[in-house]
């Protein structure tokens, strides 16, 4: 016999967490935080070459 639907809202705990855990992906490698490409023309004010000695 095929299984009878049940909502979502009728479900136990349990089983709401296998459905939940199933719907849910995981970042494999991704990093989740927004990262902005540095603007090529914008004038940078960080100093190149910092622990360079010159002779």
């Amino acid at each position: 016999m095929a299984e009878r639907f049940i909502p979502y809202e009728k479900l136990s705990p349990k089983e709401r967490r296998k459905i939940d855990a199933k719907r849910r992906r995981s970042w494999d490698g991704l990093s989740p935080v927004t990262r902005a490409v540095p603007n090529g023309k914008a004038y940078s004010r960080k100093v190149k070459h910092k622990n360079r000695e010159y002779l």
